[in-house]
């Protein structure tokens, strides 16, 4: 399988060096070349590791032998805090929901990052290579990244994430990590502030070149690739291919949600994808008007939905093109210059015929959570909540199931959850002790020269300072992070 960028300007690539890359040297997303079909009657009844491995094989053939992946798989989902690793529960007649939180950081990124995070060792070991990993996080993805990366040796992990924006237990996942090759970076913005200073480091060739850097998020192939299992073993579960299914989906960034559509285009019978916004709805305003265009981040009680420019959103939008780089390098860049585009007639009605969406504000979201904690005694987070608010809202056919995508653990987000319910919900017994850890971050305003340099400083790429191995970083951030961060 090869891969090519979504503005048509980039080499093609394998697997591997497309997870290395990350973003494409010409500013786009990597995408396979063709999508391939599964054989969903050889699916039934496996475990999720071995439906993992059967999905995600045509995405690595060429690149990683079958045997070894199939390892990485196995492992990954071996530690996972339920034995269906994404287990479904019934709140409804015909209506479901599909926890994504039983992985180490209690988030849905882990069902992808846990197994990134092995992939990159693979390959890395294999080349003798080092890479630098600079990330932007609304929430989950950096912890779930941190995890996954964490000691690794050929690897330095810088993320970034905007500074009060987040929930306490997602920080201080990020922020209580203390192996040398994890630096956290709170900038003075929000969380467009930050993947767009993540999107500039790429597109800055001597720097990229300079560190070797590559990404976790979710403009890395490899994070879409996994997150379609998940779907893929929901649908099974409820009668696929014999029965179509529905999904809502809460998205800021629209990775979860394309990991859908790539189900879909892979031949899984997904009847509907559903999107759930909150106040940053630029997903909902784009199918209702046409218009994509970016407006101010509003901070939410949904902290990881608070986002104005969905990248993954280009992904579809090459397909919508019909796979015309050149135009799509057109539309992202009046989206630069002028804030938003028009996406065609044809085009938009083509993305109506499989999406929907809807938007919640925080008071629906409290409602949601307090409705289900009455209908059902569950507790669920605020995304979990806009998820099932929008497939109730866009459900169609009742005969159809719905199946609400449970991306967070609810102690991620306990005072939302007790605001709703009287009920704050407790952190699992491992994580029990996570206020009490203490913390360690670099604070940096919001100058895309100012983390260049901080990155630079403390890269262990060869080409780099070496700022792990020679003893500089973090190891003495914790109280000194405010000055340094104002020197830089």
């Amino acid at each position: 399988m090869n891969y090519v960028s979504t503005r048509g300007a980039a080499p093609v690539l394998g697997f591997d060096d497309a997870l290395l890359a990350g973003l494409a040297p010409d500013g786009g997303l990597y995408v396979p070349e063709s999508w391939p079909r599964l054989d969903l009657d050889a699916l039934g009844g496996l475990a999720y590791a071995e439906v993992a491995t059967r999905v995600m094989a045509p995405f690595v053939a060429g690149r990683i032998e079958p045997e070894v992946f199939a390892r990485m798989v196995a492992e990954t989902y071996a530690g996972f805090g339920h034995p269906a690793v994404a287990p479904l529960r019934q709140i409804g007649d015909n209506d479901w929901l599909l926890e994504l939180f039983h992985g180490p950081t209690l988030a849905f990124k882990d069902y992808a990052l846990q197994l990134v995070g092995r992939l990159f060792d693979h390959v890395l070991a294999t080349r003798g290579r080092r890479v630098t990993i600079v990330g932007a996080t609304s929430g989950d993805t950096g912890s779930a990244a941190i995890e996954a990366l964490r000691d690794r040796a050929n690897v330095a992990v810088f993320i970034l994430h905007p500074e009060g924006r987040v929930s306490e237990v997602q920080r201080r996942q990020m922020t209580t990590v203390t192996a040398a090759n994890v630096h956290n970076i709170a900038i003075e913005g929000s969380f467009d502030d930050c993947q767009a200073m993540v999107k500039a480091m790429f597109a800055d060739a001597p720097f990229r070149e300079a560190h070797d850097l590559s990404a976790v998020n979710s403009i890395n192939w490899a994070r879409v690739m996994a997150q379609t299992v998940y779907y893929v073993t929901a649908a099974l579960a409820l009668g696929a291919p014999g029965r179509a299914v529905s999904f809502a989906v809460p998205t800021g960034n629209f990775g979860d949600v394309f990991a859908g559509y790539v189900a879909r285009r892979m031949g899984l019978p997904i009847e509907r994808l559903v999107i759930g916004t909150n106040a940053n709805d630029i997903l909902y305003r784009l199918l209702e008007t046409g218009r994509y265009d970016r407006g101010r981040v509003v901070p939410t009680l949904s902290p990881s939905m608070d986002i104005q420019v969905s990248s993954n959103f280009e992904r579809l939008l090459f397909d919508l093109c019909d796979r015309d780089g050149a135009r799509v390098a057109a539309l992202m860049a009046a989206l630069e210059s002028g804030g938003g585009f028009a996406v065609e007639a044809a085009q938009i009605e083509t993305a109506r015929a499989l999406f929907s969406a809807w938007r919640c504000d925080d008071d629906a979201t409290l409602a949601m959570i307090g409705e289900i904690h009455r209908d059902c005694g569950m507790l669920i987070d605020p995304h979990t909540a806009i998820g099932i608010a929008a497939g109730r809202a866009r459900r169609g056919a009742a005969r159809t199931p719905m199946v609400a995508l449970a991306t967070a653990h609810p102690a991620k987000f306990a005072d939302a959850v007790a605001r709703a319910t009287g009920i704050r919900p407790a952190l699992p017994e491992r994580l029990a002790d996570l206020d009490r850890r203490p913390e360690r971050v670099t604070r940096l305003p919001n100058s895309l020269a100012a983390v260049q340099a901080f990155i630079a400083e403390r890269s262990i790429t060869e080409k780099g300072k070496g700022g792990m191995e020679n003893g500089d970083g973090d190891a003495r951030e914790g109280e000194t992070a405010t000055t340094r961060a104002g020197r830089a």
